[in-house]
């Protein structure tokens, strides 16, 4: 007759070890579906890193952890392609993140002088963060709305045929809504 191994009968009670995403159980099933859309995995890629920077806000390293492990490559292999892409970041940005479009019609219609007013007001350059953390301020190449230039983004929003005069009403329109959704919140 054989006696029970208490060392193996600990092992046989222990519930396996749960990973703890840094993703919601609503955004984990998102990637389940896109993965399984791709005959490869590793095209979900660039999908998966922008649903996951909507998010959490940036791509941390357990972001990038999780996203690699789901997909099936290395970590190094995530970086390199999120590097790659100027949307993509790698530090928390603001609640709101504006975004001033300098490049070719947005400059000759005065987007430099926008980004500069911005500068100025928010008082951060270039993927600078306010100190409240409301708004971080980017200069990019071009959002897609050259026939509206001079244009700018804030996350999804976009204000076109702009003059540095609309900045600061812009920024006031922004922080009354951060006002609004925390006293919905409180």
């Amino acid at each position: 007759m054989s006696e029970n191994n208490p060392r193996q009968e600990a092992r046989k009670d222990a519930s396996p070890k749960q990973e703890s995403s840094p993703f919601s159980p609503e955004l984990a099933a998102r990637f389940d579906a896109l993965v399984e859309k791709y005959p490869v995995k590793r095209s979900a890629l660039v999908p998966m890193l922008l649903y996951a920077q909507d998010e959490t806000g940036y791509l941390s390293d357990a972001v990038i952890a999780e996203v690699a492990r789901r997909i099936g490559i290395t970590e190094l292999d995530v970086r390199t392609v999120a590097s790659y892409y100027s949307m993509l970041r790698f530090k928390p940005a603001g609640k709101y993140n504006v975004q001033v479009c300098t490049n070719i019609c947005c400059m000759l219609r005065g987007g430099n002088d926008i980004f500069d007013r911005f500068r100025e007001e928010l008082g951060v350059g270039h993927k600078g963060v306010t100190p409240d953390g409301l708004f971080s301020l980017e200069e990019v190449e071009c959002i897609g709305a050259c026939s509206w230039a001079p244009a700018i983004q804030v996350n999804y929003d976009f204000h076109d045929d702009l003059a540095p005069e609309n900045v600061p009403g812009i920024l006031a329109a922004y922080r009354d809504k951060a006002k609004d959704d925390g006293a919905k919140n409180a």
